[in-house]
């Protein structure tokens, strides 16, 4: 589509059509920021404060500086992290990371998932035998 036409149109036009095309770009501009800059990054924002908020006594941490450690406690604003056997740091909220997920627990959590699935497979195939078998035997009977 050419715009071509539309700007010649608009030379003709009166003075609120020429506002109205010099501001449609400019509001496009805001709309395409919005969609692909500030909303995600505000997603990104409230997912990790959900993380901070949701951090308890045991959680596998890193921290913005890379020191990998496990909360030993936690407190209103700080958390102490145990990093050796004998080394505690206490840090900000704010400078956790990421919680490390134990790769061990989330095996076992998919693993059952896994079973459960295949034992409602395995139970729905049977329940629609017996149904098929109980509607012939029902055919046969009349």
């Amino acid at each position: 589509m050419s715009f071509i036409p539309l700007l010649q149109a608009a030379q003709g036009a009166p003075q609120q059509q020429n506002l109205l095309m010099s501001v449609v770009p400019f509001i496009l501009i805001i709309a395409i920021f919005y969609f692909f800059i500030i909303r995600p990054q505000n997603k990104k924002q409230k997912e990790t404060e959900k993380m901070i908020n949701a951090l308890k006594k045991g959680d596998k941490v890193v921290t913005i500086g890379g020191i990998h450690g496990v909360v030993s406690s936690t407190k209103e604003k700080t958390i102490i992290v145990k990093v050796d056997s004998n080394t505690s740091i206490e840090f900000n909220r704010s400078a956790i990371a990421a919680v490390v997920r134990d790769e061990v627990k989330a095996a076992k959590s998919a693993k059952k998932e896994t079973k459960s699935e295949a034992k409602a497979e395995e139970a729905a195939p049977e329940a629609k035998t017996e149904a098929a078998e109980s509607t012939e035997s029902a055919s046969e009977n009349k």
